[in-house]
């Protein structure tokens, strides 16, 4: 831990002596089965963790065939929850994505009743978000921000154990379209994933080819999945995670590093049009909350805050035409604002 982050405990000099509860067990215990079944990203496996223990959503970006869809199935397997598969096309319509009123013919003669599409799910991959058209796309805005849909005036809550994990492929624009920022915005994260290191290309051949070798798996033998209370027991505890004053500062100094880049001189300044939203505020104190609980602190630091920063705060800076121009990313101005803005 860094100096800064050490100063920030208020009166706690080292890691806490957090008890070791059932509910950090059974998170860990899903971490590691997801581990075993997908190699090499272990970035987006913590990232799934920490989006579903903060009540959040996720926007995952990568080149085809980096295990996005395994994992999330791999993640639904190994918890005690649903999961829908939504392929997004151009010809998409918002009810094949939230459900529409059906006639229906009964004893007591036709009704109109409510059938619930695809959201209606604990986890919904809604897979390429970005080839249906801005219509579709923003169904699913009131489910992602309210945790509801309403459909003909009337408004059916999602489960308690909610969570939207969209996929976009970077590289094929053609009958694509962009996601508005307002949308962009409700994602807690936008989490980029590359390649797998060398050796993790190995192991992922090998636990191919062992897997297409073995016979049908017996499914009583496997453990039984994670209960869906252990993470809203802890979501409860992430709750009371401690947040300092100056980590608080902390935070709010890096959003308004966003907003007010002339603050900070050249280049800041020249490659930041707009900042991030209170949203953005709001994802880095859920996020390093999180991040803390899942490394057994009950505090939260400064290095916390940069553990999750760049997932945060990526998708929510909206750069200058001289940046885009420079082949300037918003990894490359986050890191700039991590080294002006300084952790008192």
């Amino acid at each position: 831990m860094s100096d800064s982050g050490t100063a920030q405990t208020s009166g706690f000099t080292e890691r806490a002596d957090t008890k070791r509860s059932a509910s950090r067990d059974a998170v860990l215990e899903l971490k590691s089965r997801i581990g075993k079944s997908v190699l090499g990203q272990d970035h987006l496996v913590e990232n799934m963790l920490i989006g579903l223990l903060a009540n959040g959503n996720l926007l995952i970006e990568s080149l085809p065939g980096l295990a996005k869809t395994r994992a999330v199935k791999t993640l639904a397997k190994h918890l005690a929850a649903d999961l829908s598969r939504v392929q997004f096309t151009p010809d998409l319509l918002p009810s094949d994505v939230t459900g529409a009123e059906i006639y229906v013919q009964t004893d007591k003669g036709g009704q109109f009743e409510f059938q619930k599409g695809p959201i209606f799910a604990n986890l919904v991959l809604a897979d390429e978000i970005n080839r249906a058209p801005a219509k579709v796309q923003s169904a699913l805005l009131e489910a992602m921000e309210e945790r509801q849909v309403t459909v003909a005036g009337k408004t059916y809550k999602m489960p308690d154990l909610f969570m939207v994990l969209a996929t976009e492929n970077p590289i094929e624009q053609e009958g694509t379209y962009s996601l508005p920022e307002a949308q962009l915005d409700r994602f807690l994260m936008h989490v980029v994933i590359t390649y797998p290191d060398e050796a993790s290309e190995g192991e992922i051949i090998r636990l191919n080819r062992a897997e297409n070798a073995q016979a049908p798996k017996d499914h009583t033998s496997e453990p039984p999945p994670i209960p869906q209370q252990a993470i809203l027991d802890a979501r409860g505890e992430i709750d009371g995670i401690f947040v300092s004053d100056l980590v608080q500062k902390y935070i709010v100094d890096v959003i308004y590093a966003t907003r007010f880049p002339g603050r900070y001189g050249e280049p800041l300044s020249k490659w930041i049009q707009v900042g991030a939203s209170p949203r953005g505020s709001l994802a880095l104190d859920r996020s390093a909350r999180t991040r803390a609980w899942l490394d057994e602190y009950d505090f939260v630091t400064p290095d916390h805050v940069r553990a999750v920063i760049h997932d945060c705060l990526r998708h929510r800076i909206i750069l200058s035409y001289e940046a885009v121009s420079q082949g300037v990313t918003p990894d490359q101005v986050i890191d700039k604002i991590t080294e002006l803005v300084a952790a008192a």
